[in-house]
């Protein structure tokens, strides 16, 4: 178990990209952690009088159209960000990885019944079915999160199925079933710790992909909602004054491109790294 934790850890830092990714992931974490710290300014305090200040000194990102600061307002944007993403992508991982395993292992007519379900869900168009929830809810960070594990949860349990049905028909798992080893037994010590890793692969690469999401719904005023600082409402304050200050759309789209790149760096990384076929060219 040691010897393949010190594997995927070579693995990682033999990636450049891969470093590249983790420090820019880290960098975030550690930005929206230490946001009330990070921050120069209250992202909340308007000061009109400053107002469309270019960057300086005082406002290293400048200010917007009510003379909030910039910089602060993306630092706390990073929270906003993260904590849906990371809420989000968790809860589905969760649900998908159980119902996942359940449908793989379980009998066959809870396996009919759940893919019924998933490809249910997944037939409704996403955008579609997520202005739907929101219309009925109404727009909020809970609403969006919510949202997001709907949409989420059918593709994960069908991944996780797949790697289950696929693991069912190896010499091990059959060994154990020899041995009449609980089916609670088989699940949690050889068919969870061998689709979780794949999982995290999955996830890491999503993250990305919510946090575009979550900006997307909230630039169209249907995810946070103002005066909550997020990326998606610093890109529409831009677009909105992009004739009075065109660099606010560029400065607010920095960490939304690099919040991209960097979990789809770590995230290809993972998946290289628990490949074991990466694994065994490795040690040779």
């Amino acid at each position: 178990m040691a010897s393949g934790k010190r594997n995927v850890w070579r693995a990682l830092l033999s990636e450049p990209l891969g470093v590249m990714g983790g420090i820019i992931v880290l960098a975030f974490v550690l930005m929206a952690l230490f946001a009330p710290w990070l921050a120069p300014y209250d992202p909340l305090k308007i000061d009109v009088m400053h107002k469309f200040s270019a960057p300086s000194l005082a406002h290293w990102a400048g200010t917007d159209q009510l003379g909030r600061d910039l910089l602060s307002r993306i630092i706390y944007g990073a929270r906003t960000a993260l904590g849906v993403a990371i809420t989000a992508t968790g809860i589905a991982g969760l649900a998908g990885i159980l119902l996942g395993l359940v449908a793989g292992y379980g009998p066959r007519w809870l396996d009919s019944l759940l893919i019924l379900c998933f490809d249910s869900m997944t037939s409704l168009p996403m955008i579609m079915f997520a202005l739907a929830v929101i219309t009925v809810l109404g727009p909020s960070t809970a609403t969006l999160i919510l949202v997001i594990i709907l949409v989420s949860i059918p593709g994960y349990a069908r991944f996780i199925r797949a790697q289950t049905l696929s693991l069912v028909r190896s010499d091990f798992i059959m060994a154990e079933q020899a041995m009449n080893a609980s089916n609670a037994r088989i699940i949690l010590l050889h068919l969870l710790p061998n689709v979780a890793g794949q999982l995290l692969v999955v996830l890491s690469m999503d993250i990305p992909v919510v946090i575009m999401l979550e900006a997307g719904l909230s630039y169209l005023s249907l995810g946070v909602k103002p005066p909550t600082p997020s990326w998606g409402n610093i890109v529409y304050d831009g677009y909105v004054s992009l004739r009075q200050s065109p660099g606010m759309v560029i400065i607010a789209g920095i960490p939304l491109i690099l919040a991209t790149l960097g979990f789809t760096f770590l995230g290809e990384a993972l998946r290289d790294a628990l490949d074991p076929r990466l694994q065994l060219r490795t040690l040779r």
